[in-house]
């Protein structure tokens, strides 16, 4: 049987994050799992290029980082009282270091939201869930944003 002793909680501080929370928090009580919540701010390091100083991007980085850092807190504070739970900002690419914390972390789990974007926003944006399920070593679980109604 598959045993789960740490799972990382990837969140985007999205109306979706508390749906998210609720499917990692009861995952964790069923298992005694420790939950690693984590944020990736981008690195925009590809933008250094198109005549922005890289002072500019370091400093607006920083502010992303530090607005993450209080929205993670607060997340924490109102989802995962009653958790084993901790929280991270990095910055990065969001699949690469979605998957490079999981195997720093040794984790038995990823559990991520997915936007669901298809045709063009797909295409424009990517997908990030798709980039961890196809490279992530261990099992990845995807929570799609309830239906709009």
């Amino acid at each position: 049987m598959a045993q789960f002793k740490k799972i990382v909680c990837a969140v985007d501080f999205s109306d979706h994050s508390p749906r998210l929370a609720d499917y990692a928090i009861s995952l964790a009580k069923c298992t005694g799992a420790k939950l690693i919540c984590v944020y990736v701010a981008p690195s925009l390091s590809q933008y250094v290029g198109f005549q922005v100083p890289p002072s500019s991007i370091e400093s607006f980085v920083g502010e992303i980082v530090a607005g993450a850092d209080h929205s993670m807190k607060a997340y924490l504070n109102q989802y995962f009282k009653e958790a084993d739970a901790s929280g991270k900002v990095i910055v990065g690419y969001p699949g690469e270091a979605i998957i490079n914390l999981a195997d720093d972390e040794d984790a038995d789990l990823i559990i991520m939201g997915t936007h669901g974007r298809k045709g063009i926003d797909r295409i424009l944006f990517g997908s990030v869930a798709e980039k961890v399920v196809k490279n992530a070593k261990c099992p990845v679980m995807t929570i799609r944003p309830e239906p709009e109604a």
